[in-house]
């Protein structure tokens, strides 16, 4: 586990951070996964500064030592976990698991009993990391998204333990 971790809400400013932290992650990750191509780059690109910006609301990051080092986002009004990033130099090092684990927390009080997600069949350390925190498969889908060919996704579930008591800002 790395050292003086903090996990905390997103700032609207860091958005294009988050950004470039998402296209590395992904360029090393998922990628290789799918047929490269300068607008396959291109297209990832956009998506991710555009959502980051949208959706900085709903991230939270993982900061070590002043530098950001991952984020997880949650979908509006639903339990989804639609991504979960962390800079290749310090993946495998409790970053994701800590982020994954305080995003459960705050679906927790919003009182729902599961979480989903999805993320490449192919991409095996994703899908064993999630089945080590818990989830567990429940389906595998093909989908196209716009790529030359389909990319297969496998979408995971976790039971969660939701708060019935009253949230209440003081």
């Amino acid at each position: 586990m790395v050292d003086d971790l903090i996990i905390r809400h997103a700032r609207p400013t860091e958005a294009p951070e988050l950004a470039a932290i998402g296209y590395v992650a992904w360029e090393n990750s998922i990628l290789p996964l799918q047929r490269e191509s300068h607008e396959l780059r291109q297209t990832e690109r956009r998506r991710l500064a555009h959502y980051t910006a949208e959706c900085v609301s709903r991230i939270l990051v993982a900061e070590h030592r002043g530098d950001v080092v991952g984020w997880c986002s949650r979908a509006r009004g639903r339990p989804y976990i639609p991504f979960l990033f962390v800079a290749p130099y310090i993946q495998g090092q409790g970053v994701g698991s800590a982020l994954l684990q305080r995003m459960e927390s705050i679906l927790e009080l919003y009182g729902y009993e599961r979480v989903h997600l999805e993320t490449p069949a192919d991409h095996v350390r994703a899908v064993r990391f999630y089945e080590q925190q818990g989830y567990r498969i429940l389906a595998v889908k093909s989908s196209r998204d716009g790529q030359q060919e389909p990319l297969n996704s496998v979408r995971l579930e976790k039971r969660l333990t939701p708060y019935r008591g009253p949230v209440r800002d003081e």
